[in-house]
């Protein structure tokens, strides 16, 4: 598989039990991320959605290392968010969406992040829920990653992108078929 491209096929039983030992060995390793939340009720969630396995499977084999954070405590919905200490290697070296790389008429990319996204059945992370995952950890200390981008700066040719330095979470914008070794894209999963 190449780095930039998603192949989806159905997850196998043996894959199904791995991932979901990983998952669970991640989950008990970072409690701070889902504080009060259980490993049954999430482990349960995940098998009556076997759809969302898929997209778990996805994000933990291109670098993801997804896990279970709790941005809101009033929320209900078991959210996983790729938490890699930098962007999923896997993911990265893409252009914004398929518009910016449809624009790109030499040195095109091999696939785009919001494309990527949408073939592995997860979200790019808004700026606050972005900003929310810098609360717990530090990451992209070495990498940036496209976040979701408000239309307005869209129709305009621009996306936007986060990462951590100095110990600040800063926003940057460029133009949308801009992509680089070290931007990729994290996600987040509703289960």
């Amino acid at each position: 598989m190449k780095k930039s491209t998603i192949k989806r096929s159905k997850i196998s039983a043996v894959q199904s039990v791995g991932l979901l030992r990983i998952l669970k060995d991640r989950f008990e390793k970072n409690v701070s991320r889902h504080k009060g939340l259980s490993w049954d009720k999430v482990e349960a969630a995940l098998k009556a959605r076997e759809e969302k396995l898929q997209s778990l499977f996805m994000m933990e084999e291109t670098g993801g290392e997804p896990d279970v954070v709790v941005f809101d405590k009033k929320d209900t919905d078991i959210v996983f968010v790729d938490c890699s200490l930098e962007t999923p290697k896997g993911r990265r070296s893409v252009c914004f969406d398929k518009a910016a790389l449809d624009s790109r008429k030499e040195h095109k990319p091999e696939n785009s992040a919001v494309e990527m996204a949408q073939q592995m059945g997860v979200e790019l992370l808004t700026e606050a829920e972005y900003r929310a995952l810098q609360k717990l950890g530090d990451f992209d200390l070495k990498t940036s990653s496209w976040i979701a981008t408000p239309e307005s700066i869209r129709k305009l040719g621009g996306a936007v992108f986060c990462d951590k330095r100095y110990n600040t979470v800063f926003l940057y914008h460029n133009g949308a078929e801009s992509y680089y070794a070290s931007r990729g894209f994290r996600g987040s999963l509703k289960v």
